[in-house]
């Protein structure tokens, strides 16, 4: 995760545009009196709190993410805009030093050999005879060859050497696969394949970028159960949820995520129907892996073994018992430290009760009906922990209560919104049988623990450099664009006029959604315009020190391609126009949000999205026939 992502999942942008800007809620999104122009009459400006992005739909007609909102407001650029944010969020921003610079080099040819891997191990699973060993395994787990393939499972072969000697065979070297965390290396120096004799699933980041493997043994014999990669430049098991490439999409159309235990559960459930699941790969859930899904959905499910030592410590409980687990070797899950991380995070973080000794895959291959039963039932995590102390229990006796109490009241404690808080203290009175001011009053004596204060930058500090790479779903679109442009910056008088003959407009900022694309295409524009020096030479002198890793990135990717310049603006201008419509769908998408969430009393007519409907879907037709006209073209 790069800073600017986690400035994003630190901070909620309703809180900065509230600071502002009055908003009501409106279905799950926020809407109110846009701050950039003046308009008292109709509330166009809506904040998308999932998405953590806003827009006007009235005279100003654009949005952005949090970053481009407080640079518009405060007229700050990039630079400062990424400091003030940071320090909200409490980031020590560090500056990108040349070994910095070498380490993400470094990072980027670790995913092309996972990448590679991944094929690797894909053909051992389907063309060898151990391969189909493995298969037969997976088929009797229940699992079909769509969601084998979907997931890019593998098998890694029995030999010291095989996945050694088919990377030296194309020109990698023993160092560069022992730090991608492929290859160990014993006392000896001798290097061998790390994985041998076992299922392989591709661990991938948010966006779909290879990180990792985790490998299940075949042999029962064999130990551990289950081996992931090490630390590596790009695997961070506390920092990565299996399966979220592949959930993101239904975890924010359900506004739901469900996290269970282990690899073979994920599959199980996505093949089944169920794609909102993901799975923190046997290891404590980390508060990195909530923010992942917390941009996505506040609304959290975890279904994880009830025989797992993880759901021991959640029964527990006690402070005594955490330390103890903190020194074991199994999972820990610890409810104190997720209900710090809920209050933080303002989600619902529930708990999903799975049959005495059967896992997720096992539920949903007897009845898909029974895990849709089970997750809905999910209860608060307080409910779940307070219903499992009191079972069995002799509520009458008051050392009973009195333990029981003292293990859920930090926990009601942790609670953010008051109200609730003040519920589930009535809630465990009730069960446990005592005035619910005995409960506030044993409250007063328990020490709550100190908050860490969150690091202070110093605000003479120079403004720092740092990565801004980030995903979304534009991004290969505008590295192609504006990574053509860095190349050759003249190319935009031949981009503009192929555009104009199309009846549209010349390429101009607000056509990239991200804003570092946008501060880049800015400087190439002065670029262009001035004439004392050459605009290469401007650009490598104008362009923010922020920005230059993201700028040498895509610069290089355009050199890589090998169209011709007559053929490479036709591929720029069809680009250009796939951008817009892009950014056109979304926003007529955005527009259908808001007309179904209009309360049924108001008339969608007397306000002003209607006739921008019209207009973006006038616009979305005179793109297709621009885009028409490119294919004529070229026939």
């Amino acid at each position: 995760m790069t800073v600017v992502d986690e400035i994003k999942a630190r901070l909620d942008i309703v809180d900065i545009v509230s600071e502002n800007v009055k908003l009501k809620k409106s279905g799950k999104n926020y809407t109110g009196f846009c701050p950039f122009h003046s308009n008292t009459k109709t509330p166009a400006f809506v904040v998308f709190s999932d998405t953590g992005t806003w827009r006007c739909f009235g005279q100003c007609n654009e949005g952005g993410d949090i970053f481009h909102y407080v640079m518009k407001r405060e007229g700050w650029d990039f630079s400062q805009t990424l400091k003030y944010l940071a320090d909200r969020a409490g980031i020590q921003l560090q500056p990108i030093t040349p070994e910095q610079h070498a380490a993400d080099e470094a990072g980027e040819r670790q995913r092309q050999i996972l990448d590679d891997a991944v094929i690797f191990y894909r053909h051992q699973l389907a063309n060898t005879p151990d391969g189909q060993r493995a298969l037969e395994y997976l088929h009797q787990r229940n699992l079909k060859g769509e969601i084998l393939d979907a997931f890019g499972i593998g098998y890694a072969p029995k030999s010291n050497d095989a996945l050694l000697n088919h990377f030296k065979s194309r020109g990698f070297s023993e160092e560069e696969l022992v730090d991608s965390g492929l290859e160990s290396r014993r006392d000896s120096g001798q290097v061998f394949d790390r994985f041998r004799n076992r299922i392989m699933f591709p661990i991938r980041t948010a966006d779909g970028k290879m990180a990792g493997f985790g490998g299940r043994i075949l042999n029962p014999d064999d130990v551990p159960k289950f081996m992931n990669s090490p630390q590596t430049l790009v695997f961070d098991k506390g920092k990565l949820l299996y399966g979220l490439s592949a959930a993101r999409k239904a975890i924010r159309t359900q506004n739901q995520v469900v996290i269970v235990e282990g690899y073979l559960d994920v599959l199980a459930l996505h093949q089944a129907g169920f794609t909102n699941v993901v799975s923190p790969m046997g290891t404590a859930l980390t508060e990195e892996q909530l923010r992942l899904v917390k941009g996505l959905t506040r609304r959290i499910v975890l279904a994880l073994d009830p025989d797992s030592a993880g759901m021991n410590a959640t029964l527990r409980g006690l402070d005594a018992a955490r330390q103890a687990l903190d020194h074991a070797t199994d999972r820990v899950f610890d409810v104190r430290g997720l209900m710090h991380q809920e209050a933080r995070l303002e989600a619902d973080i529930r708990v999903a009760s799975l049959p005495d000794g059967m896992d997720p895959d096992e539920v949903v291959a007897r009845n898909p009906d029974d895990w849709s039963r089970i997750v809905s039932e999910a209860k608060h995590i307080i409910t779940h922990v307070v219903d499992t102390l009191v079972s069995g229990q002799d509520l009458e006796d008051p050392r009973v209560k009195s333990e029981i109490a003292a293990q859920v009241i930090p926990l009601i404690e942790d609670v953010a919104n008051p109200i609730e808080r003040d519920s589930y203290r009535q809630q465990l009175a009730r069960i446990i049988k005592v005035d619910e001011r005995a409960l506030a009053s044993a409250h007063k004596k328990t020490p709550t623990p100190r908050r860490r204060r969150q690091p202070d930058l110093k605000k003479d500090n120079l403004p720092p450099t740092v990565s801004t790479i980030k995903s979304s779903p534009d991004l290969p679109l505008e590295k192609y664009i504006v990574g053509s442009l860095l190349r050759d910056p003249e190319l935009i008088y031949r981009l503009d006029r192929e555009l104009q003959m199309n009846g549209l407009r010349t390429i101009a900022e607000d056509d990239f959604p991200d804003a570092d694309f946008r501060n880049i295409l800015g400087v190439i524009h002065k670029a262009i315009d001035q004439v004392q020096i050459p605009p290469l030479e401007y650009i490598a002198n104008n362009l923010p020190e922020i920005l230059m890793i993201l700028a040498d990135e895509i610069r290089l990717t355009a050199d890589q391609s090998d169209f011709q310049k007559t053929r490479h603006v036709e591929e720029l201008h069809r680009a250009v126009i796939r951008l817009r419509k892009n950014i056109v769908n979304e926003s007529l998408l955005q527009l259908r949000f808001l007309q179904e969430e209009t309360p049924a009393e108001t008339n969608w007519r007397d306000l002003p999205y209607q006739s921008l409907v019209i207009q973006y879907s006038q616009l979305r037709d005179k793109l297709d026939r621009a885009l028409d006209n490119i294919r004529i073209h070229e026939a």
